[in-house]
């Protein structure tokens, strides 16, 4: 009776490790950082013609990009002060400030269009949204919280200034102009009325032209072809070896 030849068993190794080299390198893509934001509560105490009067409200930070920089846009979900008479349409202007901390610093002014509808007596006053432009002058990560908010209404000024320490309402992952590292800074930060050396506030990484973040995955990218191409190599010589000692 003739034996019949055993055929050696797969060799499932280099398959395996394909697939880890593979799975390894999508995590590492994965996990590059661009922005983060939330929103956060921030009790705001006005100083106003008539007294000083308090308010809390929930403020996000986004952003999107414009120009070579980053355009941040500030929400407020509530009202914040009020006015003993109504406020007819167009009678309230209203700015803040975003400062700017981590890898920048500095302030970036941000300012919304007057009320479009009168705003009655003793009631909340909607801010509407606040724009600005904040252009890098450091890269890192960089994060934007409220600053002071200014109310102008019928000749007379407003002034709240947070006083519960609010954390900041987004981070970006940002890279300046010629790629300038660094913490540090001082300075005025960024276009459309940013402030700080350093300053990371106002229109952002939104878009997150991120070069910070963009570049980050372009180069985590080309990191993970490499260790794929490694994995595909060695997979080719241990099969080819395997292949020479069953011959």
């Amino acid at each position: 009776m003739s034996q019949s030849k055993k055929r050696p068993a797969r060799r499932r190794g280099p398959a395996l490790a394909m697939a880890t080299v593979v799975a390894a390198g999508s995590v590492v893509l994965m996990s590059a950082p661009t922005a983060s934001a939330e929103t956060v509560d921030v009790d705001y105490q006005c100083k106003t013609p008539i007294g000083n009067k308090g308010a809390v409200s929930p403020i996000d930070i986004k952003s999107t990009e414009a120009d070579g920089g980053h355009k941040l846009t500030m929400s407020f979900e509530k009202g914040v002060s009020s006015s003993p008479i109504e406020l007819g349409k167009g009678a309230m202007n209203p700015s803040a400030k975003i400062k700017v901390g981590g890898a920048d610093s500095g302030e970036v002014d941000v300012k919304g269009p007057p009320n479009d509808k009168p705003i009655p007596a003793n009631t909340p006053i909607k801010i509407s949204d606040l724009t600005g432009t904040y252009t890098p002058k450091k890269s890192g990560k960089v994060t934007f919280t409220a600053g002071v908010l200014t109310i102008k209404a019928m000749g007379t000024t407003t002034t709240c200034t947070p006083k519960n320490n609010p954390k900041p309402s987004l981070s970006l992952d940002v890279e300046a102009a010629g790629g300038a590292g660094g913490a540090g800074g001082g300075g005025d930060a960024g276009a459309g009325g940013a402030t700080g050396g350093g300053g990371a506030a106002a229109g952002g990484s939104g878009e997150l032209p991120e070069t910070g973040p963009a570049d980050s995955a372009v180069a985590l990218g080309t990191l993970g072809g490499t260790v794929l191409l490694a994995g595909v190599a060695g997979a080719l010589w241990v099969t080819r070896r395997n292949a020479t000692a069953h011959r």
